[in-house]
């Protein structure tokens, strides 16, 4: 059998926050973003789902790490690490570059016949639509802050940090050249339900492009919007989870409300 403590240490994931509940909640964080998103997330939702938010390469815990600059390969690579605890149902939650993360992550385990019982994707629009933003991930150091600022896209309080930001802009860097050349490529829409969460403030996305999730499953989808910016994760964070406690709501039998 494998064991389960080798595992939570390969993902960087927080063995308190594993309560052998009946289902779990795999969580993937924004670009430059990391576990610690989610740190208090297993207080605010059933203790019946296992919460996992997993820790990419180069960040936080696995900050030794070369971060990943190519999205698939990525996917392919969370895919092995998982496959272990794949053994109860399961749904994935990822906010902006982890909405897409958490997509092509369900794609790849339908090869394999597992398929999440619930997606849920926030501050992200649906995949196939056409990025109209100019990459900026190989700007020279002033203008890639610049743009950063521009694009409403990563905390403040990071951007006002300039110790903070000599640390994360090679992890940044990485995240948004693996975001800025992904491709979506054409394959049959999910099975599972996919629930959308966006902000009513939130300038790099807005509620059409969210809606058009719903192309990209057989199941129902529903949209959920909420106070804030592109950080409403954060900002109206207790909103978010009580809608995500009833979107989780009876996961191994029931749609979600």
């Amino acid at each position: 059998m494998t064991d389960l403590n080798n595992i939570l240490s390969l993902l960087a994931v927080d063995r308190s926050l594993y309560n052998d509940g009946v289902a779990r909640l795999f969580c993937f964080p924004y670009a430059g973003g990391s576990r610690s998103i989610f740190r208090k997330w297993a207080n605010g939702l059933p203790r019946s789902i296992e919460v996992f938010p997993v820790e990419l390469p180069g960040r936080g815990t696995r900050f030794h790490e070369a971060p990943c600059t190519e999205l698939i390969p990525l996917v392919k690579q969370i895919a092995r690490e998982l496959m272990p605890l794949l053994d109860k149902p399961f749904a994935l939650f990822g906010h902006s570059m982890g909405a897409i993360i958490s997509f092509e992550l369900a794609r790849l385990l339908r090869a394999d016949h597992i398929c999440p019982r619930r997606l849920i994707v926030s501050g992200r629009g649906a995949p196939h639509l056409p990025q109209t933003r100019t990459a900026i991930y190989s700007l020279a150091e002033r203008e890639f802050l610049d743009a950063l600022r521009n694009l409403d896209g990563t905390p403040k309080e990071v951007l006002d940090n300039p110790e903070l930001m000599k640390v994360v802009t090679p992890m940044l860097r990485a995240d948004l050249q693996m975001i800025e050349t992904y491709r979506y490529r054409t394959a049959p829409p999910l099975d599972c339900p996919i629930v959308i969460f966006g902000g009513r403030g939130d300038k790099t996305v807005g509620k059409e492009e969210l809606k058009a999730w719903g192309s990209h499953t057989t199941g129902q989808n529903w949209v959920h919007m909420f106070p804030g910016d592109h950080f409403f994760l954060t900002a109206a964070q207790s909103l978010v989870l009580e809608r995500l406690s009833r979107s989780l709501q009876n996961l191994v039998y029931a749609d979600p409300l």
